[in-house]
């Protein structure tokens, strides 16, 4: 790239986000896609007439890249959930479905709930605050957040920031409509606009030797491309199930399972455009522990799915069923925070941007503070002064 030129690889959230930081700084930015399309886990994929999200689907408004895409006009149409639907939110609880989650896990939501401490795990710190069944409901509430079967043996202040972000009334979460893939377009599109170099199905098998780089990949890839085994960190393992259905007037729009931790949720109730019309478009996430196989999580689902969308196998016209293992985002364990994960920076001119480095958030907005900080960090270490970072 030579002496202000600055390689990305990787065209995900991560990169771009990488990209258009460091061009506004004013550096030559090249990024290297290994697939033929961007967007990492921030794909959609069209199925026949369904739109499927691979990895985020809402983006939080009370995050830092919420401000950030608004600003350069990246945003595009966001859809909320309308108040009807909210009112089909429903918990499994007791093997029962219910309108309302246990009163306990409410508590943990008060402003006057202590902050949770870093060096012990959730459930025992929230068990100490409201009880037993509240402290088990509440861990397995962020399940939807967490894509962990355990979240209750994770770091308290991780797993209780968490719970108050998807829990926050009004709700945090909105979605781009037509799926995350048309915020990804608009970011391509405003980084050509800068005269960022994107190149798709090029796919780097060593670092460049000039200029500063950034690894803007999974861990795994980012570990085998610098042949550092020091670059890990404790995901989750989910078992992804996509369904067509359809329409029925009644179903859920929600079901988060509090007896196991599991989330099913029919995204057409904020966007039909995922699905055709007369059909629902229903995703769930149903986490496993290391050894379950991937069958125990598919009956769970199903359980649910009796609960909240009665009749659902009679009504089905598309199905897909998929396993997310170590890709779902960092967790942290008991006496960790996010400071602990990898470091951006790696020296030499070489940095990290992804989902589990170490930046602050929860969920995509851990990719976008670290691809902003390794692009402040790279421009800087070019001499290039930075224009536009809020």
């Amino acid at each position: 790239m030579g002496r202000d030129g600055i390689t990305i690889i990787g065209g995900g959230f991560a990169g771009l986000t990488a990209a258009i930081t460091a061009a506004e700084a004013g550096a030559r930015v090249v990024v290297h896609e290994a697939h033929h399309t961007l967007g990492g886990r921030a794909r959609t994929t069209e199925t026949g007439q369904y739109r499927t999200n691979e990895g985020p689907h809402a983006l939080y408004n009370g995050g830092p890249h919420w401000t950030w895409l608004k600003q350069r006009g990246l945003l595009g149409p966001i859809a909320s959930v309308p108040p009807l639907e909210g009112a089909r939110f429903r918990f499994r609880h007791g093997g029962a479905l219910r309108r309302t989650p246990p009163f306990a896990m409410l508590k943990l939501l008060r402003r006057g709930v202590e902050q949770a401490p870093v060096e012990r795990d959730f459930l025992s710190w929230a068990v100490e605050q409201v009880g037993e069944e509240g402290a088990r409901a509440a861990a397995r509430y962020t399940a939807v957040a967490l894509f962990h079967h355990d979240p209750g043996a994770l770091s308290a202040r991780f797993v209780h920031e968490r719970l108050r972000r998807a829990a926050k009334l009004p709700p945090e979460a909105h979605y781009p409509v037509g799926g995350w893939s048309s915020v990804i377009d608009r970011m391509a599109a405003h980084a050509w606009d800068l005269g960022v170099r994107i190149e798709t199905a090029s796919r780097l098998a060593e670092l460049p030797e000039d200029g500063p780089v950034i690894v803007a990949t999974s861990l795994d890839a980012a570990r085998r491309l610098l042949g550092d085994d020091s670059l890990r960190w404790e995901s989750g393992r989910t078992a992804l199930i996509d369904l067509g259905l359809r329409t029925r007037r009644g179903d859920a729009f929600i079901v988060s399972d509090l007896d196991e931790a599991g989330w099913i949720e029919r995204f057409t109730a904020q966007d039909r455009s995922l699905a055709p019309r007369g059909e629902q478009l229903i995703q769930g996430q149903i986490p496993l522990a290391p050894d379950e196989p991937r069958a125990a999580a598919i009956a769970r689902a199903e359980r649910l799915l009796d609960l909240g969308f009665p009749g659902w196998r009679e009504r089905l016209t598309w199905r897909r069923e998929a396993l997310a293992a170590g890709r779902t985002g960092a967790v942290d364990l008991p006496g960790t925070t996010w400071r602990d994960r990898p470091a951006v920076d790696r020296g030499d001119g070489i940095y990290l941007a992804g989902d589990q480095v170490a930046a602050p958030g929860v969920l995509s907005e851990v990719s976008f503070t670290s691809g902003v900080e390794a692009a402040t960090l790279a421009t800087r270490r070019l001499g290039v002064r930075q224009l536009r970072v809020a």
